[in-house]
């Protein structure tokens, strides 16, 4: 079996799994956030009285964080009441970021476990070695309740990247390489598997990106073999009392890919698609009006740390806005220790609260009809940042800081 179907067998009280079966399974952590009022009524609306199980429920507000219209005040009073309620003692509120960082952080996330939440970049905890996925307000609704969701046992793709990032190269330039040659259905309803040197070397944060943006695929779920640093990541903030599955010698994969990136370049993902990506290279010149380095694949404190790097004694192009918006208030804090948001300040930057903001249009840095924005975030289909008559481009922090710095796309390696 593979690893993640032996998570799903363990968790289903069943010795093994094959794909396509359908299975009954245990939830180790339910996570909602502040899109999804409606999993409260729908927790209603089934006869809910008590969640199954408090201390595996988190609540985390980070969509509409701090709250940019009174419909989203009080959709944050009623989970608040909610949580109050049934004696949930994990809240996140909008002082906390982004759930796929805040969530790993909070020492909630492990390998070996599942964790279902409503939110479809939920694959980013695959970075932990867990089987991680999202749903919508019924079935969260369900778990709130029993504890238990259906799952269908999905296939496995095995991706291999070989090589090393050369400078100016990031993993988010890694992840476009592998979406623009697979395309976004090449996963659907299935799970990927990440391997091969490039991925062993790589850090928790850079795993989190690749794991994160295989939903961009089409997957349900993707799986990383942890490493000695995750492991540690964990224990630190979780402690030893995880399970870490491997894959059977003679387990057989549905695909598999080869990658090679000891020659990629940095790469960008063009209007209006996620897995339209060229060389920057290709593209320069494009003049820009705002760049975001943030989101939950771009505002970590090593994505901070590149853009401060590049930016630090410069200063933005005048016609262009730069939005910076740390993952979580841990990463926010930490970026101000080392003097990274100075140094981003000092260059013309605008810092906002930690959480999700414009990267889907509710706040934080909206973009009017025409305007063209590089993002470090996930998505670049029409409206998600605002205008649908907006150009979005989606690139990795370096290549988004050197944007900001000459007000149009440029490649990053001349700065680094």
């Amino acid at each position: 079996m593979h690893a993640l179907e032996k998570i799903l067998a363990s968790h289903a009280g069943m010795e093994s799994v094959k794909a396509g079966e359908i299975v009954t399974a245990e939830v180790d952590l339910a996570e909602i956030n502040d899109l999804y009022l409606q999993v409260l009524k729908s927790f209603k609306d089934m006869g809910g009285k008590k969640v199954w199980d408090p201390e595996k429920i988190i609540f985390i507000f980070d969509h509409f964080s701090p709250a940019p219209s009174i419909k989203a005040a009080e959709n944050h009073r009623k989970m608040r009441e909610f949580c109050f309620e049934q004696k949930i003692p994990h809240l996140a509120d909008i002082n906390s970021g982004v759930c796929h960082q805040v969530m790993p952080e909070k020492g909630l996330v492990r390998p070996g476990m599942i964790l279902v939440a409503t939110d479809s970049h939920t694959t980013t905890h695959g970075a932990f070695g867990a089987f991680g996925t999202g749903v919508g307000s019924t079935d969260l609704a369900t778990i709130l309740i029993t504890g238990k969701l259906w799952f269908r046992v999905p296939e496995i793709i095995k991706i291999n990247i070989e090589g090393k990032m050369m400078p100016g190269v990031m993993a988010k330039d890694v992840i476009l390489k592998v979406l623009g040659e697979l395309g976004q259905d090449v996963a659907v309803y299935k799970a990927i598997e990440f391997a091969g040197t490039a991925i062993e070397t790589m850090s928790v944060a850079e795993r989190m990106v690749i794991c994160n943006m295989s939903v961009e695929m089409g997957a349900k779920t993707s799986y990383i073999q942890p490493s000695d640093e995750v492991l540690s990541y964990v224990r630190e903030r979780y402690g030893n009392d995880f399970t870490v599955h491997t894959t059977d010698p003679d387990y057989e994969y549905v695909e598999s890919y080869n990658f090679e990136i000891n020659n990629l370049p940095p790469l960008v993902a063009v209007p209006h698609s996620i897995d339209h990506v060229l060389p920057v290279n290709e593209v320069e010149g494009v003049k820009v009006d705002q760049v975001l380095i943030g989101t939950c694949t771009g505002g970590r404190v090593e994505d901070i740390e590149i853009a401060a790097k590049i930016l630090k004694g410069r200063k933005i192009a005048p016609h262009t806005r730069l939005v910076v918006l740390p993952a979580s208030n841990e990463v926010f804090k930490e970026s101000i220790r080392r003097g990274y948001i100075q140094e981003l300040l000092d260059s013309g930057a605008t810092v906002s609260a930690p959480g999700c903001g414009p990267c889907l249009g509710v706040h934080q840095g909206l973009l009017s009809a025409g305007e063209r924005c590089v993002t470090t975030s996930s998505r670049n289909f029409p409206g998600r940042m605002g205008s649908a008559e907006a150009e979005i481009y989606a690139a990795s922090p370096v290549t988004a800081a050197a944007t900001a710095l000459e007000g149009k796309l440029v490649d990053p390696r001349k700065y680094l």
